[in-house]
């Protein structure tokens, strides 16, 4: 102890904090024996997790994470062995054992190596984004399904209290993108002088917009979208097409799985999943371009492709007056349309008058959420079946045809 409390702070720092992570791997070595053992039950403990509490004094959330662990270094032996000799922290065997519950054993012993490389020379945030980064690769539909969560407990709500008014509630991941979006670029310091918080900034830049927007009319849809960038390579881009693809329009036949490539990344937001990507790619426009990477943040680009443009004007007013203005879909009757390709335009689908059809934001989600199919041309009729095959109503070629 008397080493403890003499010579330079900083060391006198440093080893402390290995030899309590040298313990707490020591510990979580003594519990997983005592595990195996169930010695536990000599002392009238039924569980490991209440041993803890009652020998060690510790409460049931401490409890908990001292036996989760126990789970990580049984299964990764390197893991193991670099928290024994005080190398890395408890918080980092805990992003570990996160890695194992949601990316599974068998990857995380596949990488094991490059993710104690990382824990060795960074924070446990950083090698938490790693794994995370691992499961957004080879686990692509649960992004898909973080999307979908979202879009079912979207709500937003102003209600007036004595004191202002309340603004509460959850936005999905396209509609939270597009606010951030906005809120950075008029909430952004004026110049150096610009002392306020960020919180004032955001407020006055919120209100700067209203006034604006109250003092020129409404918002209208002049065909202008609000811009968003995502960013995916070539690969990623037709695997999530073909994933897409089968996962939708032959739900029950689904034989392959989506390789494992980099995911798709919505600037400002993180990785996104397939069928989003797909979405994006309906109603937005996009560039290619050759990249060069560097290793570093930024890459080199080498050439940048023409842009691809969606159905331009004339068309989506023949699409929406052949509509009559309203969405497409049976017992839909929004009218703020956006224009899908009913063969995709990502799967090669052409922009043909007769294969565009207006469906509005909601039912252009549940489109590309699989939950809604849609098959057939104008001139036809389209057909309209659910996630299960049953069949919507059908509508006629005339209904169409009712503007003219």
């Amino acid at each position: 102890m008397q080493a403890l409390r003499s010579g330079d702070a900083r060391e006198r720092a440093r080893s402390i904090q290995v030899a309590q992570d040298a313990l707490d791997a020591a510990k979580a070595v003594a519990l997983s024996e005592l595990q195996i053992s169930r010695d536990h039950e000599l002392d009238g403990a039924s569980t490991l997790n209440a041993w803890v509490r009652n020998e060690l004094r510790l409460n049931a959330g401490q409890a908990a994470v001292l036996a989760r662990n126990v789970t990580a270094l049984d299964e990764l032996p390197r893991v193991a062995e670099v928290a024994a000799a005080g190398r890395i922290s408890a918080a980092h065997v805990r992003v570990f054992v996160d890695g194992l519950a949601h990316v599974g054993v068998g990857k995380m012993r596949e990488f094991e190596d490059v993710f104690v490389e990382v824990a060795l020379a960074h924070d446990p945030g950083e090698l938490f984004e790693t794994v995370k980064h691992l499961k957004d690769v080879v686990q692509p539909e649960e992004l898909d399904d973080a999307w979908e969560k979202g879009m079912d407990k979207e709500d937003f709500q102003v209600d007036a209290v004595p004191d202002g008014w309340h603004v509460n509630g959850f936005l999905n991941t396209t509609t939270g993108a597009k606010l951030k979006q906005v809120l950075d670029s008029v909430s952004a310091p004026r110049d150096a002088e610009d002392t306020r918080t960020g919180s004032q900034r955001r407020v006055q830049g919120l209100d700067d917009l209203l006034t604006s927007i109250l003092g020129s009319g409404l918002p209208s849809d002049k065909g202008v979208k609000p811009h968003l960038s995502v960013f995916v390579d070539a690969e990623t881009l037709q695997a999530a097409a073909h994933h897409v693809q089968q996962t939708t329009e032959q739900p029950a036949h689904v034989s392959d799985l989506m390789p494992q490539v980099e995911p798709a990344t919505l600037a400002g937001h993180g990785a996104i999943g397939p069928n989003l990507l797909m979405y994006f790619a309906c109603v937005s426009d996009f560039t290619a371009f050759l990249v060069k990477a560097n290793g570093d943040a930024q890459a080199q680009i080498l050439n940048a492709g023409r842009e691809c443009y969606q159905p331009n004007q004339l068309q989506r007013r023949s699409v929406i007056a052949r509509q009559n203005g309203v969405c497409a879909s049976p017992r839909c009757h929004h009218t703020h349309l956006e224009i899908h390709h009913v063969v995709w335009w990502s799967l090669g689908g052409t922009t043909d008058l007769d294969l565009l059809i207006g469906l509005c934001s909601r039912c252009h989600h549940l489109l590309h959420r699989g939950r809604l199919h849609i098959a057939g041309n104008a001139a036809d009729g389209f057909t309209f079946t659910t996630r299960t095959g049953r069949p919507l109503k059908r509508r006629r070629r005339t209904d169409y045809h009712r503007a003219a």
